[in-house]
């Protein structure tokens, strides 16, 4: 279906398979705290973006937050459906930027196979070959939402796994062990199980397998009715309810570290932008992730203002 662009009452509107995304202005009352001294985006008038998960929508807030306080007036496109749109809204300046993983980037959008296992040079591969698109990828954060299994507590203690490799000796040695909550697209993905199996020399048989929702996999880990459950790293569950993670150790999953992606006819314009966001890129780690995540998935808190808060609880803003 082909996408159109409508400015509709001072509001960018954009119609598409997806649905419908309407912008409307930050109003934050914010100031310069450690990022956005002398205001160094004043005048400008920037769009941000964001996919419409959790995790995106905080970080979507996180930067227009941080643009604000640098003197921006910023329009708040954040919360697009499906991974396509709003990079395609950065590309095509109906948005100035946004926070992007590169893992997503160098097999969804750029079209590759094999992932990179080294995460700088992963981010380095993306950030030239999107100079291209019109994207300019800013340094990238410790924060990696990729895929992992994990177990309850009780699990845990019961059959002492700490990596894959470790489930895989497990299922050799008591198959009946490992049973899997996993969703319907990871159980068939080359990244995913399937994958995952061919690479650790794991086979799980299909009745030990069970798929589900995302959400539910996480109650039914806990409650121990699987062994292990598909996860994803940054997601606040994890800590609120005390799974234990399992190493990657053979590498297998791509490295998906958020990054700031902007637009580069933008960024020459308002050079700054790069400034203002390193610091506070720099210091979103998985654990950060994983508890704005849980103030909203589990508290039930509203993205916007976990992100504010946390930008002034780390002095960024005022």
């Amino acid at each position: 279906m082909k996408r159109t662009c409508l400015v509709v009452a001072g509001a960018l509107v954009v119609v598409s398979g997806c649905g419908l995304t309407s912008g409307s202005p930050m109003v934050d009352d914010v100031s310069p705290g450690s990022i956005g001294q002398g205001e160094p985006l004043k005048g400008a008038h920037l769009t941000v973006t964001s996919k419409e998960f959790t995790e995106q929508l905080i970080l979507g807030s996180i930067m227009g937050i941080a643009f604000e306080a640098a003197g921006a007036d910023v329009l708040d496109r954040t919360g697009i459906q499906g991974s396509i749109g709003s990079r395609e809204a950065v590309k095509s300046s109906g948005a100035d930027g946004m926070y992007e993983y590169t893992g997503t980037a160098w097999i969804t959008y750029l079209g590759n196979s094999e992932p990179i296992a080294d995460p700088l040079k992963q981010w380095e591969a993306v950030r030239d070959a999107d100079l291209k698109n019109g994207l300019t990828w800013l340094p990238p954060s410790r924060l990696n939402n990729t895929y992992a299994l994990a177990t309850n507590q009780a699990n845990f203690k019961k059959y002492g796994t700490k990596t894959l490799s470790d489930v895989a000796a497990l299922s050799k040695s008591d198959p009946k062990a490992v049973t899997l909550c996993v969703e319907g697209e990871f159980a068939n993905r080359a990244d995913g199980l399937p994958g995952m199996e061919k690479a650790y020399g794991m086979s799980v048989p299909a009745k030990n397998v069970t798929q589900m929702d995302t959400g539910i996999i996480y109650t039914q880990v806990a409650k121990g009715s699987c062994t292990y459950g598909e996860v994803f790293t940054t997601d606040g569950r994890i800590k609120s309810m005390n799974l234990v993670v399992m190493q990657d150790d053979q590498k297998f999953f791509p490295n998906y570290n958020a990054a700031p992606v902007i637009n580069s006819k933008a960024l020459k314009k308002w050079p700054a932008i790069a400034k203002v966001l390193d610091p506070i890129t720099k210091k979103l780690d998985n654990s950060v992730a994983q508890t704005l995540n849980a103030k909203v998935d589990v508290d039930g808190e509203d993205p916007h203002e976990v992100a504010l808060d946390w930008m002034k609880a780390e002095g960024f803003v005022k």
